[in-house]
């Protein structure tokens, strides 16, 4: 039987200090995506006028993938800062770079005001901000797993994808007062831009909880720096980057579709309203991060492995059943088809921490792990709501998006049936001797 001390968290002051720390900038992050998502057809309309309102949203979500492209150069420059001059640089400029730009949208002028400089104005601070997201997830994840107990991996690396999570419902949080205070003309003239002001303060915060970390300029594990981390990613480590884009493949592409896609095209079908759309997204991402946490523990209890084929193979199997219910007429329906997709992210996003980290060795984890999840991200993830948005208008089928997870969960499947069970692996770190690295059956 457990005992309450094995399934409490770590309760030492250090290990608290990593949780705040890591999260910090993944709420600043995932509060600019979430923001970005929700006034998507504002933006389009501002920034992209065009007759066909679909085209306009296409063109929003183009920009949304834009920034996902400047993330494998992020990677490798977030990647190199952290293997060489340690996780806290990579983590307080990365926390900066993204929160300027996010202001800046705020105050930016639209095509209407300065014509087609406004679209290429926000084309460049979403690439800034790309650049930025390249290094602050997968460096905030190597920061809190390196510095868990063994037996507390899978849940202090849960901590990443809480705080992402905790920024999309601060996002959605901050979108439904903008909302409920303002009226319909306020919101599409100049309200939506108090999101994108705030995001200064959210970054502000997170930059000033990180300056507070201990410095770790040497190398961890005890391992010596590479001399080129980035060199060493793609002469020694370049399957590993293979096995991490596949491993996120079903990530990627479940979260953007459930969070992004979903809660834009509930605000636009004719039987539900704006409010009730928000309300049923801020209550799947509830349950998405009551979910998450835990379901890293218990990768900590029965492996990596069971957990993430138990996600992959549900979304494989339940993404076109869920997304007939995200096109029902009755709410309670829309809403047991959201709470099915973030139970399924949630069972992917809690031990994917862990298990990425845990494929790397520690002197280059930083630069091989943000290539692989970084690259991963910006062929699927970003483009996730785009196609979707062209699929279902060209196919005429608002189904259609379901196939897309289905085969992004296939692959991600495959790969993680060739990993070898990590949970209980020694793992090098600024805590720990060099150990040997888990490595993968096909090694």
């Amino acid at each position: 039987m457990t005992t309450m001390a094995e399934a409490a968290p770590p309760r030492s002051s250090s290990q608290q200090r990593a949780i705040i720390a890591g999260i910090a900038g993944n709420v600043m992050e995932w509060y600019d995506f979430s923001v970005y998502g929700y006034f998507a057809t504002v933006i389009g309309r501002h920034f992209f006028p065009a007759q066909d309102p679909t085209s306009s949203l296409i063109a929003a979500f183009g920009v949304f993938a834009a920034g996902f492209l400047m993330r494998p150069l992020g990677s490798l420059i977030f990647g190199h800062i952290g293997d060489k001059l340690g996780r806290k640089l990579a983590l307080t400029s990365s926390v900066m770079v993204m929160a300027v730009p996010t202001f800046l949208i705020g105050i930016l002028p639209t095509y209407r005001q300065i014509g087609l400089l406004a679209p290429t104005l926000l084309v460049l601070l979403r690439l800034v901000q790309g650049l930025s997201v390249g290094g602050e997830y997968t460096t905030s994840s190597v920061f809190l797993v390196e510095r868990a107990e063994p037996s507390r991996r899978g849940f202090l690396g849960s901590f990443a994808p809480l705080g992402a999570t905790g920024g999309v419902l601060l996002g959605s949080a901050v979108g439904a007062v903008v909302t409920s205070v303002l009226d319909h003309a306020a919101v599409n003239s100049w309200g939506w831009r108090l999101a994108f002001l705030l995001g200064l303060l959210v970054g502000g915060i997170g930059f000033a909880i990180r300056r507070q970390l201990a410095d770790d300029r040497a190398a961890p594990g005890g391992m010596p720096p590479a001399a080129s981390p980035v060199h060493d990613a793609f002469r020694s480590q370049w399957r590993t980057i293979l096995r991490v884009i596949g491993l996120n493949a079903a990530g990627a592409v479940a979260y953007y579709m459930s969070f992004v896609y979903v809660t834009t095209y509930l605000r636009q079908i004719d039987f539900i309203s704006a409010s009730k759309a928000l309300d049923i997204n801020t209550i799947a991402v509830l349950a998405l991060m009551l979910a998450i946490v835990p379901m890293g523990r218990l990768s900590d209890r029965v492996g990596r492995r069971p957990v993430l084929l138990a996600a992959t193979g549900g979304l494989f199997v339940l993404a076109l059943p869920l997304f007939w219910m995200l096109h029902h007429t009755d709410p309670a329906i829309l809403l047991i088809g959201q709470i099915g997709f973030a139970l399924l992210n949630a069972a992917y996003w809690g031990p994917s921490t862990a298990t990425m980290v845990e494929l790397v060795p520690a002197h280059i984890r930083c630069t091989v792990m943000s290539v692989g999840y970084n690259l991963g991200l910006a062929i699927l993830g970003g483009a996730t709501p785009m196609v979707a948005v062209y699929v279902a208008h060209r196919s005429g089928n608002d189904l259609s998006p379901a196939f897309l997870v289905m085969a992004a969960a296939a692959v991600s499947f495959l790969v993680i049936l060739g990993l070898r069970e990590s949970n209980k692996a020694v793992l090098a770190g600024p805590a720990t001797q060099p150990a040997t690295r888990v490595a993968n059956r096909s090694d």
